[in-house]
């Protein structure tokens, strides 16, 4: 829009001109609007045995995962900028201060003594303020209209909300957000050596167990101080039940908790989930308590091997995988269905890096990829530390490498300390396998890795019967082997 008339009068065409009629009186023209500055917001706030990792503590394939929980004790700083209009009016500019015609809206004010061009000098200055009016459009000839009918001092326009929107209806995100986040906790965990952490859980059973994952707690696990905050705001100390490393869960229970609305999340089926169902993760990522973030399952079975970056030994999980945003502080927190049942607890991301996981300088943030243990074996794990205190693992008692491979689990020569690979009088031994043999499935499951058949073991329960295929001087064999039990970490 072409502002170079604007605040001054156009001067009439060169000749003789009749003597001009008396000026008619000045309509009353609104004021210009007064803006004043924005107040700026302040400053917010390679072998291993089944069951456990290789020798050196380093996870397989399938690449760098780390959990998104311990270690983000310290948010980032939030800053906002003051921002703001100057003041001053739109008619600022070309005699918007200091020029003979003044704010834009308002009359020019004639120059002292008769003059022939007066009047007409300010009826071409009132009608060229009138096409600059109608060159704008209606909204500026409305907001005068408004400021003339009622004298206030600015002008909202509201938006008409959608009833359907705005009634929350059961299954949208905001109605499962507003049930489920009074049952989630941001967890802080302090060590007795100083290491500390923030990490989410969510409310189990009515007796106050609180299911969360190992990597979380561990650092308070040995006469540490931990503690847990919820939605309202109140907080209460709490002591660990009982953890597993290898599954990665943990339970704790809260202390004198007489006061607190124990109301347990409902428990969905993470066998009946299906790529592309819609997720709800729920958790503090970077410390910022009850943050909701949305997704879908983008996999099912997605064999992880994660560690915290402590030097800790490594979980394996057969994860359900979700694009929903996680980031540290998010583990142990909930991963719910459309539902609002717990499908999964959210316990490593990928990074994009090498692998930065929490505990070192750098902490990674959400790509995309994040794996969540499905809930049916955490359950299966939760009840396991309430009755006894430790986990349970099932077991074929045969070393497999770890080392990035596709081909295969492939059992080693020797075990740990140079022990034998397979264990005599074990499962595997008993089912006739031997060192060098390339496990390429666990029944219809196929397996590409050390890590992969692992995870799988792991969702079975002891006692249970598999069927191997396994390579062995290029023939392709199978052998059914009863899953044997091994009590406890080691």
């Amino acid at each position: 829009m072409s502002t170079e008339n604007e605040g001054s009068a156009v001067p009439p065409a060169p000749g003789p001109h009749p003597a001009p009629p008396a000026p008619h009186p000045n309509p009353a023209v609104p004021p210009a609007p007064d803006y004043e500055p924005t107040a700026g917001r302040q400053p917010t706030a390679s072998d291993a045995p089944i069951g456990s990792p290789d020798a050196a503590g380093q996870p397989g394939a399938p690449g760098p995962a780390s959990g998104p929980g311990a270690d983000a004790g310290q948010a980032g700083t939030w800053w906002s900028s003051d921002g703001g209009q100057q003041p001053g009016g739109p008619g600022a500019g070309q005699g918007g201060q200091g020029g003979p015609g003044g704010p834009w809206g308002t009359a020019p004010v004639p120059p002292p003594g008769p003059s022939e061009r007066k009047p007409r000098g300010l009826v071409a200055a009132l009608l060229a303020a009138v096409l600059v009016a109608g060159a704008i459009g209606g909204g500026i000839g409305f907001w005068a209209a408004d400021r003339e009918g009622d004298g206030s001092d600015t002008t909202t326009v509201s938006a008409y909300g959608n009833p359907k929107t705005e009634s929350r209806a059961p299954g949208s995100v905001s109605s499962i957000a507003n049930k489920t986040l009074p049952s989630v906790v941001t967890i802080e965990a302090q060590g007795n050596n100083g290491e500390s952490g923030t990490g989410t859980g969510f409310v189990y059973d009515k007796q106050g167990h609180i299911l969360t994952n190992n990597h979380v707690v561990a650092s308070a696990a040995d006469n540490g101080k931990l503690t847990a905050t919820f939605s309202n705001g109140k907080r209460y100390t709490a002591q660990v039940v009982g953890r597993a490393q290898g599954y990665d869960v943990a339970v704790v229970k809260l202390k004198n908790a007489a006061g607190a609305k124990l109301n347990p999340l409902p428990l969905g089926n993470s066998d009946r989930v299906a790529v592309g169902d819609a997720t709800v993760a729920i958790g503090a990522p970077f410390g910022l308590s009850g943050t909701v973030t949305t997704g879908i399952v983008s996999a099912k079975k997605r064999p992880v091997a994660s560690s915290d970056g402590g030097g800790g030994n490594a979980s394996y999980m057969s994860a359900l995988q979700t694009d929903a945003s996680i980031n540290p502080g998010n583990s142990g927190g909930p991963l719910l269905n459309a539902d609002g049942g717990v499908i999964g607890i959210n316990s490593a991301i990928q990074s994009a890096g090498n692998g930065s996981g929490l505990g070192e300088s750098q902490q990674s943030g959400s790509i995309g990829l994040g794996f969540a243990i499905p809930i049916n074996q955490a359950k299966n794990v939760a009840e396991q530390l309430i009755k006894t205190g430790q986990p349970i693992y099932p077991v074929i008692e045969a070393t497999v490498s770890t080392k990035d491979s596709t081909n295969g689990a492939t059992i080693a020569s020797n075990g740990t300390g140079g022990s034998p690979a397979v264990v005599p009088g074990g499962p595997a031994d008993k089912a006739g396998l031997k060192s060098g043999d390339v496990i390429t499935k666990l029944d219809d499951t196929t397996i590409d890795s050390g890590p992969t058949l692992i995870s799988e073991i792991w969702t079975h329960q002891p006692g249970d019967k598999v069927t191997l295929t396994y390579k062995r001087g290029g023939k392709v064999s199978t052998a059914d082997v009863t899953l044997g039990k091994r009590k406890g970490d080691s």
